[in-house]
Formats: structure tokens, C-alpha cells, sequence
């Protein structure tokens, strides 16, 4: 009979110190607590003092230090500045022993947590929780922080669900927040609601006027701000197009607000992405005091809209880039010079392609213009259209009531929603008995396939009607802000005036006898 010898093992299998050395155990500890408010400061300190004691108070331990989070979430470790550090000591080596207050302090994250401790474990580190009394040195000690670590991410779900319908019951009910330090020209008022920050609110108007009136690029307010050393709502000296952008198509600056513009798909990345229609939006008018009129604000949306399709075409410099059109060809006119250098030297408007080398497709008849001829034309085609003044409002105002009635889309809408609806709920159903019984597959995928298709159709349709509604609002809106403009504007000009220019005209057709064609934002043409 064989005789079996048990030779002792003279190594720890997960620290790898020899058996035989009686070594104290070099132990940190982790705290984190899941805000920064300041009735949170005492549980923060706490943590750090039971800790040192505890560690301290152990003749077989070693205190090493405290790693701590102050007002972090505990959903990812990405923003956690001391947890990473702690992972980087654990890799050289620095201790052996990590203590935590529970699962939920240190991670709510499963996959995160998994996936750290048995990081920790592979390089002979234990972690214990004191609330679960678990030690990841246990044989069940994983299965138990599994089960935990699921627990404690389902809590985090439950309060990131609560604050989100927290959030949308306050937009429902017209109810929001403006994050002040990073939002140029609103401060919070004494009453704790939105004010104005007369200020800051000087440069949004400068900002707007230097884009609409002056003609401005962002990139081009940009640079003048940063010489102007105006500084960004975050202090900074430097001005982006982005941020310029963002400020000029905000609605908040006109004293209403459009809530949910953006939602938080998934709440352990907590990465907010844009609201394409899969969540409801709330749009709150006069919620809180304007800085910019609202028809400056929609002459600008449409300036923005009107260079977006001009493209590089667009000028600052030339009042009237993008705005004189070719009959012939549908091209620019740009300003050239003429005799330059000399006593001659002029400034003359053409068509950019009448002498275009690069391709024979267009040889226009269309003449050239000098500047004070566009000019002097547009004075005439103004007086003349606002020798109608009184036409003209009226004619507004009927447009306007026209576009404002929407009662037949919305009639069209909800018997669409109510066909959505109901295919919804009979696929559900359909899907259901399928599950329940035999029924023969071809007469299953033949409903189903008719139930796809009603659903596809009624999808279309409302997609479709949403969009004419929108389109009918914002052309509403555009003759809401001519109006104003019409109304405010003198019944006759006697010379010209660049402003009125730029917010009145939306372009102009040069002909071959040099006549010019204007058509006013309104739609009403004047050809003279």
C-alpha cells in the first residue's frame, strides 16, 4: 500500500509571501460618499477617521492611507480620481488589504466592481465589506458580491428612474433650471428665480446685433470679442464658433425655453445624448425675463438658415453677397474692381461665372452693376412696397391666422395615432396567442405582415403631418417678425439704410435691361 507524505506548502497562494515570516498586513481603506452637499461633510470625514483607528488600533496591521471620493457617483469608476489611484497602487504592490464601507460605496456598477475586485484578488489584494461581511478571500465570497453587486445597481437604476421623473414632472409643469455658471447673461435672482445679468447680457446683444446688423461670422464675433477681451460666461479669453453658434440659436435668450433637448439613455455611462423624438419635449413661452426681442431672435434663426444654404458664397465684407442672384445662370453677383490702382478705380457687381474660364456652360448677358445703382433701386422698391403699408399688415394678419389654424393636422394626427395604436395593441395580442397556441405559422406571418405594414403606413403619416405642422409654425413665425419689422419701419426711405436691408430683403434678381427683381421677406417681389 502506498504511504502519502503531506510535504506544507511554504507559500500563501494568493498573497505569495513566505509562511514562515510573520509579516504585518499593509491595509488602506476606501470611502466614498454619492454627493457634495454639505450636510454630507460629516459622513465624509467619519469614514476617514473610523478608518485610521480601526487600522491603527490592529497590532497585526499596517496603516498605509485613506483613498477617498468626495461627492462622486458611484456608477463608474471614470471620474473617481481617487479609486483610480488606488487600482494604480494595487498594480506596484503598495498593500494588501482593502477595507470598504459596503458595495454600494464602492461601486454601483456590476461589471465595474466584478470585475476590480478580482483585479485585486489576481494580485494577492482582499477586500472586505464591512456592511455585507464579505471577504473576497471567501470561497463564496464572489457568488455573495455578485448577487450584492446586482442589488446595489438596481437601487442606483430606481434613483436615477426617480430623478428622471422627477425631472419630467418639473418640465410638464413648465419648470426648469439654467446652469448659470456656464450660460452667458442669466444669474439667479434674490427671489431665487432666473434674472438678468446686465453685464453679461450686454454681449449677447452685441453678439446678435454684430450677426445680424453688422453681418458678422462667428468666427469673425469671435475674434473680435477675444480683442476686445470680453471674456465667455467660464472666464475663459478665447471665443468658439460652437459656443457662438449655441448662443445664437438658444431660445432662452428670448425668454422661453425648450425642456428635454437631451436625456440620459444609459444611466451607469450617465452620457446625455440628443432627443431626435424619443422622449417628449416641453416648449415653455415668457418662462423668464428675455435679453433679446423675440423677433431679433427669429430674424437671426433665419439669417442662420439663409447662410446655411449660400455656404462658402457667403461675405462679411460685401452687403450685398448672397443676395444679388444672376436671371441667367442663378449664380452670385460679387463685387470686382475695375482700373484698380488708378484715378478710374471703381467698384463695379457682375455675375461670378459671366467670365468663367472653367467651364464654357455659362456666358450670362446679364450687365454690371455699380453699387449705388443696386442701391437707389432698392430705396424705390421699398418706398413702393411700403406705399401698401396698410395692405400689406393687413394681408399679415390674415396669413398669419391662417398658418396659426392647425385644427385639421391635429384632427389628421390623432386619427392616425389612434391607427398606431390599435395595430400596436393587436400585434401584442397576436404575438400572445401565437405563444399560446398551435396556430398554422403561414396564417400567423400573413396578420403579422398586414399589422406591419398598417403600422408602417400610420408611422409615415404622422411623422409627415408632424413635419407640415412645423414647417406651418415656423413660417407662422417668420410672418410675425416681418410684421413687427413693417410696423416699426418708416412708410418711406429716403436714402439708403444698410440695416433695413439686411432684415428686409431676401434677394434680388438682376435682369438683362438692368432692372432688379426684390423679394421681400414677406414673399411680396417689387421689380423696378
Amino acid at each position: 500500500m502506498p504511504r502519502v507524505t503531506v510535504i506544507p506548502s511554504t507559500i500563501d497562494a494568493l498573497t505569495k509571501a513566505p509562511l514562515s515570516i510573520k509579516k504585518k498586513r499593509r491595509v488602506c481603506a476606501y470611502a466614498r460618499v454619492s454627493t457634495d452637499k454639505e450636510d454630507q461633510e460629516n459622513s465624509f470625514e467619519a469614514q476617514q477617521r473610523v478608518y485610521t483607528k480601526m487600522i491603527n488600533n490592529n497590532p497585526d496591521w499596517e496603516f498605509i492611507r485613506i483613498y477617498a471620493d468626495e461627492g462622486i457617483s458611484g456608477t463608474s469608476i471614470k471620474k473617481r480620481d481617487q479609486f483610480k489611484q488606488m487600482i494604480e497602487d494595487a498594480k506596484a504592490g503598495k498593500f494588501d488589504l482593502l477595507i470598504n464601507k459596503s458595495i454600494s460605496r464602492f461601486g454601483r456598477n456590476t461589471v465595474d466592481t466584478l470585475n476590480t475586485v478580482r483585479l485585486l484578488q489576481s494580485l494577492g489584494i482582499e477586500v472586505y465589506f464591512e456592511k455585507e461581511n464579505i471577504s473576497t478571500f471567501d470561497s463564496k465570497g464572489e457568488f455573495i458580491l455578485t448577487i450584492m453587486a446586482s442589488l446595489a445597481q438596481e437601487e442606483s437604476r430606481s434613483i436615477s428612474d426617480n430623478v428622471k421623473m422627477g425631472k419630467r414632472w418639473g418640465y410638464q409643469n413648465g419648470k426648469f433650471s439654467i446652469p448659470y455658471g456656464s450660460f452667458l447673461g442669466y444669474k439667479k435672482g434674490e427671489d431665487g428665480k432666473i434674472a438678468i445679468d446686465e453685464n453679461e447680457a450686454a454681449t449677447v446683444r452685441e453678439i446678435y446685433r454684430m450677426f445680424l446688423v453688422e453681418g458678422m461670422t462667428p468666427g469673425g464675433i469671435a475674434k473680435e470679442l477675444k480683442r476686445r477681451g470680453i471674456k465667455t460666461a467660464r472666464q475663459k479669453d478665447s471665443w468658439s464658433k460652437v459656443g457662438l453658434m449655441s448662443i445664437l440659436t438658444n431660445e432662452k435668450y428670448k425668454g422661453d425655453a425648450l425642456l428635454q433637448k437631451g436625456y440620459v439613455e444609459n444611466f451607469l455611462e450617465h452620457k446625455t445624448i440628443k432627443n431626435n423624438g424619443v422622449l417628449p419635449q416641453y416648449y415653455v413661452e415668457n418662462s423668464h425675463p428675455y435679453i433679446i426681442e423675440k423677433e431679433m431672435w427669429e430674424l437671426v434663426q433665419l439669417e442662420i438658415e439663409r447662410r446655411n444654404k449660400i455656404g462658402a458664397a457667403y461675405s462679411t465684407s460685401d452687403i450685398f453677397a448672397a443676395k444679388l442672384i444672376c436671371e441667367d445662370c442663378g449664380g452670385f453677383y460679387g463685387r470686382k474692381v475695375w482700373h484698380s490702382g488708378s484715378k478710374y478705380q471703381s467698384f463695379i457687381y457682375q455675375c461670378n461665372r459671366k467670365f468663367d474660364k472653367s467651364t464654357k456652360k455659362y456666358k450670362c448677358q446679364t450687365p454690371h452693376l455699380y453699387e449705388n445703382d443696386i442701391k437707389d433701386k432698392f430705396v424705390k422698391a421699398y418706398n413702393i412696397v411700403m406705399g401698401d403699408k396698410e395692405f400689406i399688415i393687413e394681408d399679415l394678419k390674415d396669413l398669419i391666422e391662417l398658418l396659426t389654424d392647425t385644427s385639421e393636422i391635429d384632427d389628421e394626427l390623432i386619427k392616425w395615432q389612434v391607427e398606431l395604436d390599435t395595430v400596436h395593441e393587436l400585434a401584442v395580442k397576436l404575438i400572445d396567442g401565437k405563444a399560446k397556441s398551435k396556430e398554422n405559422d403561414a396564417n400567423f406571418d400573413k396578420t403579422y405582415s398586414e399589422y406591419q405594414a398598417r403600422h408602417e403606413t400610420a408611422r409615415t403619416k404622422i411623422e409627415s403631418l408632424q413635419k407640415e405642422k412645423q414647417l406651418r409654425i415656423a413660417k407662422k413665425t417668420k410672418m410675425e417678425t416681418y410684421l413687427k419689422y413693417v410696423i416699426d419701419h418708416p412708410d418711406h426711405l429716403l436714402e439708403w439704410n444698410e440695416s433695413t436691408w439686411r432684415l428686409m430683403v431676401e434677394s434680388a434678381v438682376v435682369h438683362k435691361d438692368k432692372t432688379i427683381t426684390f423679394k421681400f421677406y414677406n414673399g411680396r417681389e417689387v421689380r423696378v
